[in-house]
């Protein structure tokens, strides 16, 4: 007989340069009841959304080498994909909060993080509006 998922886990995707970042990120998911999946890069994020299925909400670094966080969250709007972010940064600049926000993010957070402000703020995303 076929095992039932009522309610399959929440999957987060975490964008981060930094890999103790992200193996942090991906113990805390994890811990909470979350899938997790880790990406280096933002090339690394787009390559699996050919293969994966579309995560319920994106952990964003906002600076890295390459494509920033925010160029990445243009890029998704772009294509169509309007995933919940939660917006992570070591390098809070002037106005990039808002920047961040007016493109569509659900929060911005700086690091370092707390894992209740960080969880709270990934449910908050996926949860829908009422």
């Amino acid at each position: 007989m076929p095992r039932l998922i009522v309610n399959p886990p929440r999957r987060v995707a975490v964008v981060d340069d930094d890999e103790s970042v992200r193996k942090a990120l991906q113990r805390l998911l994890r811990a909470s009841d979350l899938d997790a999946d880790t990406f280096a890069s933002a090339q690394d994020f787009l390559g699996s959304l050919q293969q994966a299925i579309l995560p319920d909400c994106l952990v964003l670094d906002l600076q890295m080498p390459g494509t920033s966080g925010l160029d990445l969250q243009r890029q998704l709007v772009r294509a169509g994909l309007r995933l919940p972010i939660v917006v992570i940064t070591g390098h809070d600049e002037p106005g990039m909060r808002a920047r961040c926000l007016a493109a569509g993010a659900r929060a911005y957070l700086r690091k370092p993080l707390e894992a209740g402000t960080l969880l709270a703020a990934i449910e908050a995303a996926i949860t829908p509006a009422p």
